[in-house]
């Protein structure tokens, strides 16, 4: 036991200014630690469990001596009956954290998982069709929910209603609750089993989406019809039928086109360069132009002060609502979309050429998916693209035969690059 000090007045401790420690008295082991700062706080030397301690009981004068006092008594009894007062400070604080973090609603949750999406999405739309998603089927049951409480039938309470009539986003209304809920596992707001994974969860309560829903693909024009629709899609006037046109011709997607920029354009090589943010695979991506692209780009007009190749009537990039709206107008809404002419390519290629799968797929900018091929193939086959943009031009400008409906396309080989 410490041996107990004469017991102080406030005032005489009041005085205490020099550094050091001093001993105050009323509890056995009570001193004023007086820093070279001159901050002045209380320190409890005690024992627990046969070891030295100094324990921290509060700043002075914010805590009084008298207060002090009552401290250390209280904390002498409980080392007495046992108690480490560190540990259960510990103990406590972790508790009150524990609570903080049971706070998380899956709405602030999710909300952080949208900005994550947005901050790394190359197209606003992506982290906006999270939010609208959310918003619209799991807000209502899980939004004010704590993270910690969601549980599988909870789950299933936002899916059921939707998994049979809108398999599709049902899908990614799975997918997004899953991801909200591992994120607020990763940061401590809730523990076990994520209820919204499908494999060894889902699957067992919900039928899979490939044996409730077929897959809708784009509407794509048939490739015999593809002759006369360009020659009507020529006649049509305006920036979107010219934006439509290059993307047939080039076959990429909407959006590559609509925000393509001159200094992407080598008219001398023919070669269109698209920067890698604005590619679906996040890699640059180049575009070998046919005779008819290039014509159609040198009889474009230029807009001062306006670096877009197809800009809208603002000076802005088109939308995509736009092109489709030249399909609509045409009456062929029905029957085709933008999109789908990929498609159709792609079909012309197989089906009208002998072309080689890998060079049609890396015209269409398609990931390799097999990663030992991916490794190994890291040339853009540029010539060979070429060779396949010139054919498909062609193929449009001429009226299909009846006969004879097949490309050589190996009839001028090309070395490979």
């Amino acid at each position: 036991m410490p041996r107990k000090a004469r017991e102080l007045a406030p005032v005489e401790v009041k005085r205490l200014t020099t550094p050091g420690l001093y001993a105050v008295g009323g509890v056995a082991g009570l001193h004023l630690q007086v820093t070279k700062s001159g901050a002045r706080s209380w320190i409890l030397r005690t024992t627990i469990a046969g070891k030295r301690r100094d324990l921290g009981l509060g700043g002075y004068p914010d805590v009084t001596l008298a207060l002090a006092r009552e401290k250390a008594r209280d904390t002498r009894e409980k080392i007495a009956q046992g108690i480490d007062p560190v540990a259960e400070r510990q103990r406590l604080r972790s508790a009150a954290l524990a609570e903080r973090l049971r706070d998380m609603t899956f709405e602030k949750a999710a909300e952080a998982v949208v900005a994550k999406k947005q901050a790394e999405a190359r197209n606003p739309k992506h982290g906006k069709q999270w939010a609208s998603t959310l918003e619209t089927y799991a807000y209502p049951v899980l939004g004010p929910m704590s993270v910690a409480d969601i549980e599988l039938a909870h789950v299933k309470q936002v899916l059921e209603p939707i998994w049979q009539t809108k398999t599709e986003t049902a899908t990614r209304v799975r997918q997004r609750i899953e991801a909200v809920l591992s994120w607020a596992s990763v940061h401590g707001h809730r523990s076990g089993e994520n209820p919204a994974r499908w494999k060894g969860n889902l699957d067992a309560v919900l039928p899979a989406p490939t044996k409730v829903s077929k897959v809708e693909h784009h509407r794509a024009m048939p490739m015999d019809d593809m002759h006369d629709f360009m020659l009507a899609l020529e006649k049509r006037k305006g920036i979107a039928p010219r934006c439509l046109a290059f993307v047939i011709l080039t076959a990429v997607r909407s959006g590559e086109a609509r925000a393509a920029t001159w200094d992407e354009i080598d008219l001398a090589e023919k070669v269109w360069t698209i920067p890698g943010d604005r590619m679906k695979a996040g890699r640059e991506h180049r575009v070998p132009l046919s005779a008819p692209a290039v014509e159609l780009l040198e009889a474009l007009p230029r807009f001062a002060g306006c670096n877009l190749i197809f800009p809208n009537t603002q000076g802005r990039k088109l939308s995509d609502a736009t092109l489709a709206a030249v399909l609509k107008r045409m009456k062929l809404h029905e029957t085709a979309t933008v999109h789908g002419f990929r498609s159709t390519f792609r079909d012309w290629a197989a089906e009208r050429t002998s072309t080689p799968h890998h060079v049609a797929e890396m015209a269409l900018a398609h990931t390799i998916k097999n990663h030992a091929e991916a490794a190994y193939r890291r040339g853009d086959l540029l010539a060979k693209r070429a060779k396949l943009m010139q054919q498909w031009a062609d193929f449009l400008a001429t009226t299909p035969a009846k006969a004879k409906n097949v490309t050589a396309i190996r009839e001028n080989k090309v070395a490979a690059e």
